[in-house]
């Protein structure tokens, strides 16, 4: 739905290219979910990886206590990956043409710092600033330590896309995290991170279906998949008729008319 989205509003775009393209925002995500990550677990509150059985969230608890399991899925996931990699690079080299096209700001590296790192790093001073009101408005207290540990915790659900939002994974890090630092009560701390999560959800919920509706006109998501097949249907119309144009022969001139002679 969100390629769709986007494509609709780019003209002459591709699905390649904005999918790609999507991919450029991990890179900032990247620099600062590592010292963050690095950060937190140097705290001395962060549990250890081999610790997440122990919580109270199954997705995590799941993962750490099958690590071989793990680690054959996601050895299978990168087999292929490379496999899908392997057959597109030999039979569709306009679709790495365009993939390429999606990431052309990463060469550009002043460019890409200017306007897409800085504007996301704007991004996430906004979201470091909800963090640290939240954590005083529920009494946890608004410190520089503890936005940083909140930023690692939602860094580590983010990996778990069992539940929205790692739902679920937040709580029990959260509260494994804070009850570590004595800074308030286990009680307290819960009710922080499902207030934290249903405040943001439902923020980013209004303002997405505001955009859909000012931006694409749509009200509903009948109305998405309406207009998606209908995008559909004219894209294999149009490119039915550019074939029938190109298979049929090209009518035949007739040379220029000479009079005849009068007997």
């Amino acid at each position: 739905m969100k390629l769709f989205l986007v494509k609709t509003s780019i003209p002459n775009s591709t699905y390649p290219a904005i999918t790609s393209s999507l991919f450029v925002e991990a890179v900032f995500d990247l620099t600062m979910a590592v010292p963050i990550l690095v950060f937190a677990f140097t705290q001395g509150v962060f549990p250890k990886p081999p610790d997440f059985s122990s919580l109270n969230a199954f997705d995590l608890s799941f993962a750490a206590s099958h690590p071989q399991f793990m680690l054959f899925l996601i050895t299978a996931l990168a087999i292929l990956a490379l496999v899908a990699f392997a057959l597109l690079s030999r039979r569709v080299k306009a679709f790495w043409a365009r993939v390429k096209q999606g990431v052309t700001i990463l060469f550009d590296r002043r460019r890409y710092f200017r306007e897409v790192w800085l504007v996301q790093f704007g991004g996430w001073l906004f979201r470091c600033a909800a963090f640290w009101l939240l954590l005083d408005a529920f009494g946890v207290g608004g410190s520089v330590r503890n936005v940083l540990l909140v930023l690692g915790i939602n860094a580590i659900a983010s990996l778990m896309p069992f539940t929205p939002g790692g739902a679920g994974v937040q709580q029990a890090l959260l509260i494994k995290v804070f009850a570590g630092t004595g800074t308030a009560a286990g009680s307290t701390v819960a009710a922080y991170s499902v207030g934290q999560q249903i405040a943001i959800a439902t923020f980013s919920l209004a303002v997405g279906f505001a955009a859909l509706f000012f931006i694409f006109r749509f009200r509903s998501f009948k109305a998405v998949i309406r207009a998606g097949k209908e995008h559909r249907a004219a894209e294999e119309a149009a490119a039915n008729a550019a074939a029938g144009a190109a298979a049929s022969p090209e009518p035949a001139t007739a040379g220029p008319r000479v009079p005849r002679a009068r007997a």
